[in-house]
C-alpha cells in the first residue's frame, strides 16, 4: 500500500506531515510521489487565506478522477480546518480528521473511513506532538514548541482551527533536539539549522521555563546548529527575549516580527493589541543589542477600513524602519473571522497600488542594506541547487548565490559577498 501526503502553509503544517508520515511508515505504508499510485492520500491543509482553502476544493475534483481508476483510494483531510470548512469538505473527503487525533488514523485507514468521518474522536490517545517526525530535510529540522492560539486577530481563523494555546513540555522539546543535533542519531544525523516553531512562540510557557529560558536551554544543547523561531507576536516580545537572543550564540541574528500596519487606528481594527511606537521601541531596542541583526515583518494592505492616510503611515514606517524584508498580503475576507463580517471597502486595484508602493520602499531599502555587506565574509547553510549554481541562507536569513563543483548540500560553508541585489547576494566560496 502506498501514501502521498500533501502539505499546505506554514513550518507548522509540514512538521505535523512528518508526523503523519512516521505513522503511515509504522503501518507498512510506502511513500509516493506520485498521486496517482496512491492508495491512501493525507491533505494537511492551511487556513490563513480563502485562497488556500479554494486549493483543497479543487483536490476534491482531482480525487474524482483519480477514483475512475483506483476506486479503492481513502482520502483524509486534516491540518488546519474550520469547523465551517469540515462540513462542506466531508463530502468530498472519506475522513476530516482534527490534527490532534492523527494517531487515530491507522484504526481509520483500516476500516471504511466514511464509517467514522461524521463523529468527533476524542484526544485520548495522548499529544500528537511526542510522535516523532520523519523529517523532509536532513539538514534543517522543524521543531513544534507549542500550538493553537490565544490572540484572535480580528483577520485569522488560528484560533479557531487549532484552538487555544498548549505548550508543549520543555523536556520533550530538549530530547527531540538532542537527537537530531546527534550525529549518529539515526532520524536525523547532525542537524545544522533548528527551527522553534509555534503560532506565538513569545507566549510559551511550561512552569517556571517561559521562552528566552527555553531557548538559553537549547543553546546550551553540545553541537554546530543555529536555532530559529516563527511565530514572534510584538505584544509578547519583551526585553528578556532581545536579551537573550543577544546573548545566545546558537540563536541567529535573525527576527520575523510581523506589524501587520504602521497605523494605530488599523491596530486595533485589526485587535494587535500594541501601538506603532510600541513596535519602534522594540526595533529600537533589538539593534542597540544585537548590530547586525536582520529584521523582516508581515504587511496586510487594504485591511477593511484602511483610508489613503493610514496605508501612508505604514509607508513612513517601511522607510523608517528599513527592514531587510517583507511579507505582504492584499487583505482577502475568510470566513469565520471578526474581520469577515467588515465591509471590504478597499478596492483591488487600491490594494494592488499599496502592494507595489511597499515593495519599492523595501527594494530600496533592502539594497540599500546589502550593498554595506560587498566584501563581508559570513557562513551559509546550503539548501539547494540550481545548474551550477548552490544557494543557501547565511545567519541573517539573506538568501546567497555559490558556485561548486563540489556537492555541497546540507553544509555550513564560509564565503566573501561580492555582488548584491535587494532580495539576493552572489559570493565566492573561502577556500
Amino acid at each position: 500500500m502506498k501514501y502521498h501526503i500533501i502539505t499546505y502553509g506554514c513550518q507548522m503544517n509540514i512538521s505535523d506531515s512528518e508526523r503523519i508520515a512516521t505513522i503511515l511508515d509504522s503501518v507498512k505504508y510506502k511513500n509516493t510521489s506520485n498521486l496517482k499510485e496512491a492508495d491512501l492520500v493525507v491533505v494537511a491543509m492551511c487556513s490563513v487565506r480563502q485562497s488556500a482553502v479554494n486549493r483543497v476544493h479543487g483536490l476534491v475534483e482531482k480525487f474524482k478522477n483519480i477514483r475512475k481508476n483506483n476506486k479503492n483510494l481513502k482520502t483524509i483531510l486534516t491540518g488546519c480546518v474550520l469547523k465551517k470548512d469540515k462540513n462542506i469538505f466531508i463530502k468530498g473527503f472519506d475522513c476530516v480528521l482534527d490534527i490532534k487525533n492523527i494517531k487515530k488514523i491507522p484504526k481509520i485507514i483500516k476500516t471504511n473511513p466514511r464509517h467514522i468521518s461524521r463523529y468527533r474522536l476524542k484526544y485520548d490517545e495522548g499529544d500528537y506532538l511526542d510522535i516523532t517526525p520523519k523529517y523532509s530535510n536532513k539538514f534543517s529540522a522543524n521543531v513544534p514548541i507549542m500550538t493553537g492560539c490565544n490572540n484572535f486577530c480580528a483577520y485569522c481563523v488560528v484560533p479557531y482551527t487549532r484552538e487555544r494555546e498548549i505548550s508543549r513540555p520543555a523536556k520533550n522539546i530538549i530530547q527531540e533536539i538532542k537527537n537530531i543535533t546527534n550525529p549518529t542519531s539515526p532520524r536525523l544525523r547532525g542537524a545544522k539549522e533548528i527551527w522553534l516553531l509555534g503560532q506565538n512562540v513569545n507566549s510559551y510557557k511550561d512552569n517556571s521555563i517561559n521562552f528566552p529560558k527555553l531557548l538559553r536551554t537549547v543553546n546550551d544543547i553540545p553541537g554546530e546548529f543555529w536555532i530559529r523561531f516563527t511565530s514572534s507576536h510584538p505584544k509578547d516580545f519583551n526585553d528578556e527575549a532581545i536579551k537573550t537572543m543577544a546573548t545566545c550564540k546558537k540563536v541567529t541574528p535573525y527576527l520575523n516580527l510581523p506589524v501587520q500596519a504602521g497605523d494605530d487606528k488599523v491596530l486595533k481594527s485589526m485587535n494587535r493589541h500594541y501601538t506603532v511606537k510600541d513596535y519602534k521601541n522594540k526595533i529600537k531596542k533589538l539593534r542597540e543589542k544585537i548590530k547586525n541583526i536582520a529584521l523582516s515583518t508581515d504587511i496586510i494592505v487594504g485591511f477593511p477600513g484602511e483610508t489613503k492616510k493610514q496605508f501612508e503611515n505604514t509607508a513612513k514606517l517601511f522607510r523608517e524602519i528599513k527592514f531587510d524584508m517583507a511579507y505582504i498580503n492584499k487583505y482577502s475576507p475568510r470566513t469565520g473571522t471578526a474581520a469577515a463580517k467588515l465591509k471590504d471597502d478597499v478596492s483591488i486595484v487600491e490594494k494592488k497600488r499599496r502592494e507595489k508602493v511597499l515593495t519599492e520602499i523595501l527594494k530600496q531599502t533592502a539594497l540599500e542594506k546589502n550593498k554595506k555587506l560587498i566584501g563581508k565574509e559570513t557562513m551559509v547553510l546550503i539548501d539547494s541547487n540550481r545548474g551550477d549554481y548552490w544557494f543557501g541562507k547565511n545567519e541573517q536569513y539573506k538568501t546567497i548565490k555559490v558556485k561548486s563543483n563540489k556537492n555541497i548540500l546540507g553544509k555550513l560553508v564560509k564565503v566573501k559577498i561580492t555582488e548584491v541585489a535587494p532580495f539576493t547576494l552572489k559570493a565566492k566560496i573561502i577556500k
